[in-house]
Parts: structure tokens; sequence; C-alpha cells
């Protein structure tokens, strides 16, 4: 008769079936998202000192400095943080709304999505995609590419849904403005990008269906 598996040897094969789960899940357990200092919010050059420092930085000119992440937090949270209570933001939004344009890290370390309810950044990819978004070759030189496009969930909200594309752009303007001032009081520099690979972006992104991506800002020393 067949011997029955000793403790010992069901013991093995239960760590090595859990070891092999492990392994084919290990994709999705590297997944890490990346808690921000508290953005700055108090000091640095005045309003009028930074708007009239505010500048678009030469293509060449960025350096492969990396910016600290205190830094990125206080140019994410200029973009669209909350700077009032649960329903006050640093941009205007079309009838009181949460943000409906959503604001992308592209970085070295990869791709991530900023969430502007916990000042964090939630991790996408961990891929390393500044070489194929922009048609300037200098776009991969910006430490960090800050890419915006539209949230459809965001915008169904409205009460007239149909004019989504027009708040949306709207939104970008006025997030965009805010990182060239606050690029301009930490002394960083920036730089609106209009033109870029749409296709390569939307699946560096992981776009859902409906979600339009509208520009980049290059971001750096």
């Amino acid at each position: 008769m067949p011997k029955t598996p000793s403790v010992a040897l069901k013991a093995a094969l239960a760590a090595l079936v859990l070891a092999a789960i492990s392994g084919m899940c290990l994709p999705y357990a590297l997944a890490e998202d990346i808690a921000l200092p508290a953005p700055q919010t108090e000091g640095g050059i005045g309003l009028f000192e930074a708007l009239k420092n505010r500048a678009s930085a030469p293509g060449g000119d960025f350096s492969p400095a990396e910016l600290s992440m205190e830094e990125l937090s206080a140019v994410l949270w200029a973009a669209t943080g909350l700077n009032r209570g649960e329903q006050g933001w640093t941009v205007p939004m079309a009838e009181g709304l949460p943000p409906y344009v959503d604001v992308y890290a592209l970085g070295a370390s990869g791709v991530y999505r900023y969430d502007w309810k916990g000042n964090r950044l939630v991790e996408i990819s961990r891929d390393n995609v500044k070489d194929k978004v922009g048609h300037q070759g200098f776009v991969r030189r910006a430490s960090w590419i800050l890419a915006f496009a539209s949230n459809p969930e965001g915008l169904s909200a409205l009460r007239n849904p149909e004019s989504g594309p027009e708040f949306a752009q709207v939104l970008t303007g006025a997030m965009t403005q805010n990182v060239y001032l606050a690029a301009a009081a930490l002394k960083l520099g920036t730089r609106y990008i209009h033109s870029f690979y749409a296709d390569e972006l939307k699946s560096a992104l992981k776009l859902t269906e409906g979600s339009v991506p509208i520009a980049l800002m290059l971001l750096g020393k």
C-alpha cells in the first residue's frame, strides 16, 4: 500500500505551491505608491516676482540633476491640490466639482498618477517612457514629465457633459500656469509641451476610454 505523505513532506509541498503562486503574482505585488512630503505652502518669493520670473526653460537647459520629492510635491500641489477644506483647490473647478483633469508624473522610476486626496503618487508602471512621448529630443532630459489628461468620469458629473472637452482644456490651462508659477518660486525649470505622441502617451498612462491627453510639462533643474 502507498505510504501516506509525512507532515514534513506536506509542509514542503505547501511551501513550494505558495512560492509558485507568489512568483506568478509578483508583477502585481511589486506595485508601490509613493507618499509625498507635505507640500510647501508658505514662504518663497512673492507673487509678482514669480510672475516676473515665469518663463519656459529652453529645451537644452535641463540638467540631469533630480528633483527632490519636496519640490515635486510642491509643484503637484500647486497644479491641483486642496488649499482649503475638502472642496477648495488651487485652481478653479467648474460647478465646484472635484478635479476632472488628472495629472501624471513620468520619471526614470516609472509612471504615476497624482492623487490629490492623499498627496501621493499612485504607481501605474515601472517603465521609463520619457524618451517615447515627446516629439522633441530634449523632452527626455527633464527630471519629470507632467502629463495632463481629461477624466471622463469626472466630466460626466457636469450639468452639461457636452461641454466637458472645453472645461478640461480651460482647467489644464489653469493647472499649467500654476506649475509655471510654482517652478519660478522654487527656481526650477519648466516648459509647456503641446506636441506629443498621443497613442504612446495613452498607452503609458493606461488611460480609460474617453480620457484624452491634453498637454505635457517638463520639470527639472
